[in-house]
């Protein structure tokens, strides 16, 4: 039996830093530009994500940039590693993609990045993909996630339809990191302070307190694994809710870098589906 052809790599886009942005004490915006964007469209989806490459430190590539040629002549720790992030918007007319990203100081790759991003960097970024828009047949809608997921929910919020009913609810750490949304019909975003709690916590007991509004609803749920792990549980099982209805997922996992989570995050999401399924 003959051997399959590997999958090649997709080419990545070539983008430049055009401008940043402090948005937040904790949240910097990174808008991308350049000719390198030319082909590169989106579908009409809110989550609309982008994976990003970084070159490990002390490490260059020849040039032209090929994934492929430097998985054949790199070792394995000297592939880029990649991040991936929430498109904020698209400039198709201007070619200016708008990323925003968490920052904690030196903890991550992405963020430390982006916090010292200068006009003219060059990032080379694969994408987009995609899968949530809100529902205009749905009833209302329920957003909810961490800061990993404003971006989302912001987009997702520019875009609601006219006249539509939205409970949402965004946790960060304090005060100075709420930000403004412009929204439809003056759609608000509660906002709910973490301190010193554990991340999700507060998100969780506000879902359940909700007092759900009368018809289908269309959920969007993101952030870290374990608080959504626990409002998938509430919304399949509690709230009866049909999984068509739900987008929901663990954007990242507390304690394991971006690599380990994507490693497992299938199975885990599998394992999760099963463990509701028997409670049932």
């Amino acid at each position: 039996m003959a051997e399959r052809p590997a999958r090649k790599a997709p080419k990545p886009y070539e983008t430049q830093v055009v401008r940043t942005e402090q948005l937040t004490p904790h949240m910097v915006r990174v808008v991308l530009g350049g000719e390198g964007l030319a082909g590169f469209a989106m579908d009409g989806f809110t989550d609309h994500y982008v994976k990003l490459l970084f070159a490990p430190e002390g490490v260059s590539y020849p040039e032209p940039f090929d994934v492929d040629r430097i998985r054949e002549e790199f070792p394995r720790e000297q592939w880029p590693a990649n991040r991936t992030y929430t498109v904020r918007s698209w400039d198709p007319a201007h070619r200016e993609l708008t990323v925003d990203f968490v920052v904690h100081g030196d903890e991550g790759l992405a963020g430390p990045w982006a916090a010292r991003a200068q006009v003219g960097d060059t990032m080379r970024i694969l994408g987009p993909g995609g899968g949530y828009a809100p529902d205009p047949a749905a009833d209302w809608h329920l957003l909810v996630g961490d800061e990993s997921a404003l971006p989302a929910i912001a987009a997702s919020l520019e875009q609601m339809p006219a006249g539509a009913v939205v409970r949402t609810f965004v946790e960060v750490e304090g005060p100075d990191d709420e930000q403004k949304v412009v929204t439809p019909d003056g759609i608000e975003i509660t906002w709910l302070h973490r301190g010193d709690r554990p991340v999700g916590e507060a998100l969780v007991a506000a879902v359940r307190g909700l007092d759900f509004p009368e018809g289908s609803v269309c959920a969007f749920v993101h952030g870290e694994a374990a608080f959504v792990k626990e409002l998938r549980r509430h919304l399949r099982l509690d709230r009866q809710i049909p999984r068509e209805q739900l987008s929901i997922s663990g954007y990242w996992r507390l304690g394991k870098t971006d690599e380990a989570w994507r490693a497992v995050k299938r199975e885990w999401n599998e394992q999760v589906e099963r463990e509701q399924e028997r409670s049932a």
